[in-house]
């Protein structure tokens, strides 16, 4: 075992413990049996263990993940072993998992965000592949969708294991999420998800955004926003862009009413910068 690796076993063994912030370097080290120089000559910080702790969980995942997808023949197996595969990792990897999700808010910065923003990104391709392959032109414009329920079953579901402890039965969980999935391959009619849309929601971190695009992430946000405060905000805020008449003031308290709104958290951010309140 490596110096490396041996740091990032014994780290995640406090983290599990203790969690990200209340972990120092110092007992890391000293949990390694090394000095902080050692520790130093592997990460430049916390934060750069805490990312390559990320990359070595996440690699692992997107690239079995991806192998899985382009290497199964048999389509009407390949579904089936995606979800045990996603499902046998979450339980592999649960703990970092429930640490990563609990103190994700205490370490986010835009490091995180690009690296993140990458490895979603990367399974989004391998879902998209395998969607192609088992159900070819039948789903053509309904494919981008199903990526995404895909994607939702496998988020919803992990809260079984990461959250509620619970001993789950593998196989009837992923039998019923390929019947699930089947049943919107075949009776879905409706796209909503278009290779444009996609596309803009890919657009790196710090690349410009321009009215336009963010007129059209709001048109989306308007038709998920229920709360009356939060969708007249996102209202006047949509006409401020086209046609600013409001003060500073004014506009600091609409963006203040949507910015903790799941749907408008990257909407919040992107106005501000617009606004130049930042």
């Amino acid at each position: 075992m490596t110096k490396k690796q041996l740091i990032m076993d014994k780290a995640l063994e406090l983290f599990a413990k203790q969690g990200f912030s209340a972990t120092s370097i110092q007992q890391i080290t000293d949990h390694c049996g090394i000095s902080k120089g050692a520790f130093y000559l592997s990460f430049k910080s916390k934060d750069a263990l805490i990312l390559a702790l990320i990359d070595h969980f996440m690699m692992k995942y997107v690239s079995s993940i991806d192998y899985l997808v382009r290497s199964e023949d048999d389509k009407d197996r390949l579904l089936y072993e995606f979800y045990h595969l996603c499902f046998d990792s979450y339980y592999e990897h649960s703990e970092f998992a429930k640490i990563f999700i609990q103190e994700q808010a205490h370490t986010l910065n835009d490091e995180l965000i690009v690296k993140m923003r990458y490895y979603s990104q990367l399974i989004e391709e391998s879902v998209l592949y395998m969607v192609e392959k088992i159900y070819g032109y039948e789903v053509e414009q309904m494919k981008y969708d199903l990526v995404y329920c895909i994607q939702g079953f496998m988020k919803t579901y992990s809260e079984l294991f990461f959250f509620l402890n619970l001993q789950v039965d593998l196989d009837t969980l992923c039998k019923s999420l390929v019947e699930k999935t089947n049943l919107l391959a075949t009776y879905t009619t409706i796209p909503f998800l278009t290779s444009d849309f996609v596309q803009l929601m890919k657009k790196p971190l710090h690349e410009e955004i321009t009215i336009e695009e963010i007129i059209m992430l709001m048109d989306h946000a308007l038709g998920e926003i229920e709360g009356e405060i939060e969708k007249e905000s996102l209202i006047l805020l949509k006409e401020e862009i086209q046609k600013p008449k409001l003060s500073r003031v004014l506009v600091s308290g609409l963006l203040e009413n949507i910015r903790h709104h799941a749907e408008c958290k990257a909407i919040y951010f992107k106005l501000r910068k617009h606004f130049n309140f930042e």
